[in-house]
């Protein structure tokens, strides 16, 4: 049934850049025509290649649109927020209807969707089914008022502040993620008592001004440039996300040893249809997924370098 929403985010949003992503890698995950589906900040960032305030903004834009509704009554695993693409429910809503009163009538036949037309309440969202989806109902949400909370968890996480400002942060380069109906990564309960004060995990280590100074000291800064210590601190935060919790100055000798061995990068921009500047039409051999992802990478224009 994703199928529904990816088609209507495609053809009928209005959404850009990374809203545009963000709404794609949701879309991405709905399994039925309910249009409901969960995603974790984190995944979100990884699936987009975006940094975290720019994924929340997205997510902001989004709901404020009416491209995306959060019910805050709801929560996926490990408290990830739950989305709805209310305007892809409205329209199956409506096909289901139109069919229901008229068993033969074919899709095509159904009046296109109007600003009119409202999607279900969230109130009539199946439950049953939403257990099916690992999306459950939040533990005393009848009792109080909703919350919306576009981070996915239950606090705010800590933010991630390169300084100086010419170094921007860059989110995990990991690899796309599986459906909606397969694990999401597994959060290390070990160190979730009050025993763990001071232990963080890798994606959440603040590169510190101690380690920026050894980094400029050191010369790395000038042989990588500001991009490649920025590919080399998302590289290095992709690799260690497995990793158990440590101390922020265990995680901060370890970065500065990664960056130490890492090569200087060689930026390069592929010649891919639909890529500003590229060529006109697709090229000979490009795959469906190679013209996505061009698509996906003129959608927010910016280029990317091999790491």
């Amino acid at each position: 049934m994703s199928g529904q929403a990816r088609k209507w985010a495609w053809e009928s949003s209005t959404s850009r850049g990374t809203a545009r992503l963000v709404l794609l890698s949701i879309a991405d995950r709905i399994p039925d025509e309910q249009c409901v589906a969960y995603a974790g900040l984190t995944e979100l960032m990884e699936r987009t290649h975006a940094s975290r305030n720019a994924v929340r903004g997205a997510l902001t834009s989004l709901v404020a649109t009416g491209d995306l509704e959060i019910c805050a009554d709801f929560e996926g695993p490990q408290h990830s927020t739950v989305y709805r693409m209310p305007r892809p429910a409205a329209w199956l809503a409506k096909v289901a209807a139109a069919q229901k009163a008229d068993p033969e009538l074919r899709v095509e036949d159904v009046e296109p969707l109007a600003d009119a037309d409202p999607a279900p309440a969230l109130d009539d969202l199946d439950e049953e089914r939403l257990r099916k989806h690992r999306i459950c109902r939040r533990a005393g949400s009848e009792s109080g008022p909703p919350r919306q909370n576009l981070t996915g968890s239950k606090s705010p996480p800590p933010r991630q502040n390169l300084t100086p400002p010419r170094v921007r942060n860059r989110p995990p380069s990991g690899s796309e993620t599986d459906p909606q109906n397969c694990s999401e990564p597994k959060v290390n309960r070990k160190y979730s008592s009050s025993s763990a004060a001071g232990l963080t995990s890798a994606a959440d280590w603040q590169v510190d001004d101690a380690s920026l100074s050894w980094a400029q000291q050191q010369g790395h800064l000038a042989r990588l440039g500001e991009q490649g210590l920025q590919a080399a601190d998302a590289k290095w935060r992709h690799h260690r996300a497995a990793w158990s919790v440590r101390s922020a100055a265990a995680w901060a000798s370890d970065w500065q040893s990664w960056v130490a061995r890492e090569h200087s990068p060689t930026p390069q921009r592929p010649n891919l249809y639909a890529l500003p500047g590229g060529s006109p039409a697709p090229q000979a051999g490009m795959t469906k997924a190679d013209l996505h992802m061009a698509a996906l990478l003129a959608a927010v224009d910016e280029p990317t370098g091999t790491e």
